[in-house]
């Protein structure tokens, strides 16, 4: 479930020169992703990290679990990938000494088809690709009832399951596959859930063709690294996650990563 994606090691000033005193003194970091723009980000940063001597390696993982089971264990100090409502149901049910350490990129959620045209066009019956974990399920859930699919019981939000609809009039039934894999199922539903940086590093259809799309402003859904409790104010945790708001050279590879699209993603952080 987990594979080495980069290994880069970012060392301060590197040259014929260097001791082998100065380079086993750099500061270290690895940092746990998942494929496409969270990656791509992260590894521009990990090289920008170079002049503050701080050492990288950036490790891909396929799924939505592991990546809080290795910074719980210590295996890696930082995962990226997850926001905070997502963070939080993750203590809750296993009981992960994690939290925050800063704030990322927001991804935005779309609804798309590889059927359909329009969402009127979702037949009787129709097949929907969502999220299987309980807080992006209730986000794709939310982003159904606003496109008018469906209706979930009062006040439910981003915690609702598919438990939680009471009026389905085109009787849809619903597949559910973690979040990473909804790109892979978009050809055989009339309607999935999909999230752009996926369908980017795919390559498998057009990630600006959404039918509907959620707000960017809702910054809960904003992408967080995420550390162990007691190292949210780890000198070097904070020094990475600086460079990485601070840096040009992210803010146009996320830009890139995301299609070229500003419908598509927001920097937190910054707001935009």
């Amino acid at each position: 479930m987990l594979k080495r994606f980069k290994h880069v090691i970012v060392a301060a000033a590197v040259a014929l020169s260097i001791v082998p005193s100065m380079v086993s003194a750099a500061d270290k970091l690895r940092i746990g992703v998942v494929p496409g723009a969270y990656a791509d980000s992260i590894t521009v940063a990990a090289k920008e990290a170079k002049a503050s001597g701080i050492e990288v390696e950036v490790i891909e993982f396929t799924d939505w679990t592991t990546p809080n089971v290795a910074v719980n264990n210590g295996d890696i100090d930082i995962n990226y990938f997850q926001h905070q409502p997502f963070l939080d149901n993750a203590i809750k049910q296993q009981g992960y000494e994690l939290a925050s350490a800063g704030t990322g990129i927001l991804a935005n959620v779309g609804l798309y088809s590889l059927k359909h045209k329009a969402v009127d066009a979702v037949p009787q019956n129709g097949k929907v690709g969502i999220a299987s974990d309980p807080v992006n399920q209730g986000r794709g859930l939310l982003l159904l009832q606003k496109v008018g699919l469906i209706k979930l019981k009062p006040d439910v939000g981003y915690l609702g399951t598919i438990n939680d609809i009471v009026e389905n009039p085109k009787k849809l039934s619903f597949v559910e596959v973690e979040g990473p894999q909804l790109v892979r199922i978009t050809g055989d539903v009339d309607i999935a859930q999909g999230y752009p940086h996926f369908i980017v590093a795919a390559k498998a259809f057009d990630p600006s063709s959404g039918l509907a799309y959620s707000g960017i402003e809702d910054k809960q859904f904003s992408i967080q690294f995420v550390v162990k409790k007691d190292r949210v104010q780890d000198p070097v945790v904070q020094k990475f996650i600086a460079i990485y708001q601070n840096s040009e050279a992210v803010k146009a590879e996320t830009h890139r990563a995301f299609s070229n699209d500003d419908r598509l993603y927001t920097l937190a952080w910054r707001g935009q």
